[in-house]
């Protein structure tokens, strides 16, 4: 009886779900819906079927996708505790991880959530933001193009074309650049996307914190594009060398933050030491140059090329 009344229970709160998914989204598959609440299609069919039952007026179709009828809207809804400290938080990540602009119009839409909570809830989430702070990486954008992600955002939804200014890390001089935006995604300490670009006639992968200047135009993308993940799943990977040094056991903790951004694979730890292995993307300079901070506490155990490297470093130096 508990049991059944759990499934129940379960059953319910993820109808709800459902529910705020449709009222969030144009359409939704009944596939990815499926996997987000990790369920079968069937069983998603059974809950769309209940919600249209009890009234809600949905269209769509098993294989196409589902959406609400225009217009339709439930009365504002309460949050659990949960959620509403999860706003706080989303506020404080979005600060630190999107450029002001876009952070600007995200606060702007928590404004208008906030003003559906209880006086008591309010306090609660300023009690949590007075005592959360997370330090925001200056190189993340280019401050002269605070509206970057803004544009690009805009730019996908509405699909039209960007123009950009745009400095590539192996040239002197920036150079002019018609895109049609793919995508955007995060990876280590930066934002980057994936263009169709009209000078290469090809796709191609930028960092947003080398745009010098961008703006969205009026013109239409000139042709339909994959989903994002097509394009990353088509880059070739990066060719790699594998890397090994040991390192006094006491310091070894000190390079745990900082490893997985120079391809750490695994380590292997003994009485005095910790062997780590690494895939490194770029031996001579980074690896290298970072070796060189911890070098006292280190030893290199391959390949010969990264001690010779290291070697001419130290050689170029003058004190």
């Amino acid at each position: 009886m508990i049991s059944l009344a759990m499934d129940i229970t379960k059953r319910f709160h993820r109808i709800i779900a459902i529910y705020f998914q449709l009222q969030g989204r144009s359409i939704v598959k009944a596939q990815d819906l499926a996997q987000r609440f990790d369920v079968s299609v069937r069983t998603i069919y059974r809950d769309i079927r209940a919600l249209e039952q009890a009234g809600i007026p949905i269209y769509g179709e098993a294989g196409t996708g589902y959406s609400l009828t225009e217009g339709y809207k439930l009365p504002p809804t309460s949050f659990t505790k949960d959620e509403i400290l999860s706003i706080a938080a989303s506020e404080k990540l979005m600060q630190k991880f999107v450029d002001p602009d876009l952070f600007r119009h995200f606060s702007t839409a928590i404004d208008k959530v906030r003003s559906y909570l209880r006086y008591s809830d309010k306090n609660n989430i300023m009690h949590l933001e007075d005592n959360l702070v997370m330090q925001r990486s200056s190189a993340m954008f280019n401050e002269a193009v605070p509206d970057a992600l803004s544009v690009l955002f805009e730019s996908i939804s509405l699909q039209k074309i960007a123009e950009l200014t745009y400095q590539a890390i192996h040239r002197n001089e920036p150079n002019e650049r018609r895109i049609e935006a793919v995508g955007i995604f995060h990876e280590g300490h930066f934002w980057y996307f994936i263009a169709y670009c009209h000078l290469r006639e090809d796709y191609r992968q930028f960092r947003i914190d080398r745009i010098q200047k961008i703006k969205r135009t009026d013109d239409p993308f000139t042709r339909k594009h994959k989903p994002l993940h097509y394009y990353l799943d088509k880059k070739a990977p990066a060719p790699t060398t594998k890397v090994r040094v040991r390192v006094n056991k006491d310091f070894a903790r000190y390079l745990q933050w900082d490893r997985i951004y120079y391809g750490f694979v695994s380590e292997e730890i003994t009485t005095d030491h910790v062997e780590m292995t690494f895939q490194s993307k770029n031996v001579e300079n980074e690896f290298a140059r970072w070796y060189l901070m911890f070098a006292d506490q280190a030893t290199i155990l391959e390949p010969e090329e990264l001690k010779d490297h290291v070697r001419s470093i130290l050689t170029a130096i003058q004190l």
